[in-house]
């Protein structure tokens, strides 16, 4: 395995390191340690920065948001693809120069990508201090303690994380306890038992504090106002040391961002085995966190300036498989329904194959479920999404696109599409070709294959030369592109919803429902005269800039 950018030059690296999410935390002396961390990838990762922030804050440590006065950077790799893999290691080797010019005296990597490759990483980037795994987060703090008073870490060993838990999806959360899965069972020592208690069958706690089952399409609330301010402070305390308040999530937590939303974890690993995807391997089988603390933790991030809540995991419609519920994720979605000053809840990850009826139903009946379809297609030819151990074709895509906009024509749709897998021929990509030109996506992503080790794909004939990938994901990419600028103008004169995420002297700049958090564009509104973050105001569509929107206030 050669890691991108391993073998760069220090003078090929930049020694400012730059990310999009990069955090501050304000909290206890000077005479705390310091810590500087930065989240690669996805927002699965950004929670789980989150639950490694308030473990390094209990454990004595202090964030801050400059990487040059931190005594240690951390950085949660991501390690799905190719380019999110250099990235994560120039990273890394930013940081490491900051050990010259800096008050820094270790790096250390933790994520995905050290918890794929673990050893094998940490004698390839020597400039690491150390690499840890999943299992080293439930004493994160004592670790980073022992290094920088001297000591050493012995990189973990990567293994198969699916053989950790049973087979059999409804055995697994018996198990569950004894696994380590970032966002699971992480409370402290004298709530274990609560924790472990809630993943019996509890109802659902309503507003009022009756108690129900939180069945789809019972007791649907209301989503209340359609101009509504929010005070940008918070109105509840953060978690105490050690503690997690008996209203509030299980798992630590300590939000690191200010924004109006918030991703919320529902789930973690996938039992999909998918030919091209080795993200089983190291997240492991499918694992549902019971969907009271779900609630409660949702309840948690609204007392703590939150509107949105973003609902991620590998394989959102399989959740409750293993809590023996397939209908699980709608019922979640009502219970979220009823929370109090909670204004949107967004799905994300969805599989076309498990997409049920009833689900679709739910998420366009519940009030503050937004229409918002994020469906992962991945190719339109049946048979070689069929070689990709996946199913489907265009045909039935369509329909599934077509009944939800028969329904609701301003419904938001957004995938990913590889092309260049083993076996694609001109064929395919015509075929893939005319289906883009038939959904009209809100948002869709084109990436060329590349193998993955540890995974079926890259044993298999057929492999498409380089050059002709490049040249088929160029190809789609500029059709892409220009489909989605066609969608976008199709919305013109749209009467919408907006939550405002920034405002400054030129205007307002917020998301509409079919927009999900920071890859799916935005809507600029210029008379921003009384808005605030948080606000969600009505709004109508007046023009764009490719698939960012311009509106007024309606």
């Amino acid at each position: 395995m050669t890691f991108w950018g391993a073998s760069q030059t220090r003078e090929d690296v930049t020694s400012e390191i730059s990310i999009d999410r990069e955090w501050s935390l304000v909290s206890g002396t000077d005479k705390l340690m310091t810590v500087h961390l930065v989240s690669m990838g996805c927002a699965r990762n950004d929670v789980d920065s989150e639950e490694l922030a308030a473990r390094l804050e209990t454990g004595g440590f202090r964030l801050v948001d400059d990487p040059e006065e931190a005594e240690t950077v951390v950085v949660n790799t991501c390690g799905f693809i190719e380019q999110a893999k250099k990235d994560s290691v120039d990273t890394l080797l930013a940081a490491a120069d900051l050990k010259e010019t800096g008050s820094t005296k270790a790096v250390v990597a933790v994520g995905c990508m050290a918890e794929r490759y673990g050893r094998e990483l940490a004698q390839a980037l020597p400039e690491a201090d150390a690499v840890l795994g999943f299992d080293d987060y439930d004493d994160i703090a004592g670790r980073l303690q022992t290094i920088l008073s001297g000591g050493s870490i012995e990189a973990h060993v990567p293994r198969d994380r699916r053989t950790l838990l049973p087979l059999s999806p409804v055995a697994r959360q018996a198990a569950a306890d004894e696994v380590a899965a970032p966002g699971h069972h992480t409370a402290p020592v004298a709530d274990q038992h609560t924790a472990s208690s809630d993943r019996a069958a509890a109802p659902a706690r309503t507003e009022e504090g009756q108690a129900g089952e939180g069945q789809a399409g019972e007791g649907q609330a209301s989503s209340g106002s359609s101009v509504t301010t929010l005070n940008p402070a918070e109105t509840a305390p953060d978690l105490p040391a050690g503690l997690a308040p008996a209203s509030g999530p299980r798992a630590r937590r300590r939000r690191l961002g200010s924004g109006p939303y918030a991703p919320l974890k529902m789930a973690s690993g996938c039992d999909r085995r998918c030919a091209f995807c080795a993200i089983p391997r190291f997240r492991g089988s499918y694992l549902s966190r019971p969907r009271q603390e779900i609630v409660e933790e949702a309840r948690w991030l609204v007392d703590h300036g939150v509107r949105e809540v973003f609902l991620v995991s590998e394989n959102s419609s399989s959740f409750g498989k293993d809590l023996g519920d397939l209908r699980m994720l709608e019922k979640l979605l009502v219970d979220l329904d009823r929370v109090a000053g909670l204004d949107w809840v967004r799905v994300s990850y969805l599989q076309p194959a498990e997409l049920r009826p009833s689900l679709v139903d739910v998420m366009l009946t519940t009030p503050k479920v937004v229409p918002y379809f994020d469906l992962s297609f991945q190719h339109a030819s049946g048979p070689l999404l069929r070689r990709m151990r996946r199913f489907g074709d265009a045909e039935s895509f369509l329909g599934i696109i077509d009944d939800i906009r028969q329904r609701c024509p301003e419904a938001g749709f957004r995938s990913n599409f590889i092309t260049g897998f083993p076996g694609e021929t001109d064929e395919d990509v015509a075929v893939l070709h005319d289906f883009l030109a038939q959904a009209r996506l809100d948002v869709a992503g084109v990436f060329a294959y590349s193998d993955e080790e540890d995974t079926e794909a890259a044993t298999l004939d057929g492999h498409v030369p380089d050059e002709v990938i490049e040249e088929r994901r160029r190809g789609l990419a500029d059709l892409v592109d220009e489909l989605m600028t066609q969608r976008a103008e199709e919305r013109i004169g749209e009467h919408t919803q907006v939550l405002v995420e920034d405002v400054d002297s030129q205007g307002a700049t917020g998301r509409a429902p079919h927009q999900g958090p920071e890859v799916d564009g935005t809507v600029f509104v210029a008379d921003a005269i009384g808005l605030h973050v948080g606000d969600l105001v009505d709004v109508t569509i007046t023009g764009c800039e490719g698939i960012d929107l311009i509106g007024e206030l309606a």
